[in-house]
């Protein structure tokens, strides 16, 4: 076994873990994951928290419907307020589509 700490438990043997640590290290995604589970006739969020508990275990980053990735109105707020040099607290309340259509103004008035 490595330098991971997972210990053996009533729900994963020695052998299972080393499975784990062996086949997710090699290839760390939910399908691998997915796989572990099915091979050991457990849950897949078991498997994920025994991994996560071995250190190993990394999250897919988030991304939306067009496969782009996330970007939270803090942050737009953050760069409109950069852009601007101007701080407005209420500005997070507004709509991530007008936040988004106010940074796109904002970088076309100063690529200018």
């Amino acid at each position: 076994m490595s330098d991971f700490t997972a210990k053996p438990s009533s729900n994963y043997t020695e052998d299972m873990i080393s499975m784990m640590e062996e086949m997710y290290t090699n290839a760390p995604s939910r399908a691998t994951a997915e796989a572990l589970a099915a091979e050991f006739n457990k849950p897949v969020r078991s498997v994920i928290a025994k991994l996560s508990s071995m250190g190993i275990y990394k999250a897919e980053a988030r991304v939306t419907k067009q496969g782009t990735p996330v970007v939270r109105k803090e942050e737009l707020v953050a760069q409109i307020q950069a852009s601007v040099g101007v701080e407005v607290p209420t500005l997070a309340k507004a709509t991530k589509a007008d936040l988004q259509t106010l940074l796109a103004a904002i970088s076309v008035v100063a690529a200018q």
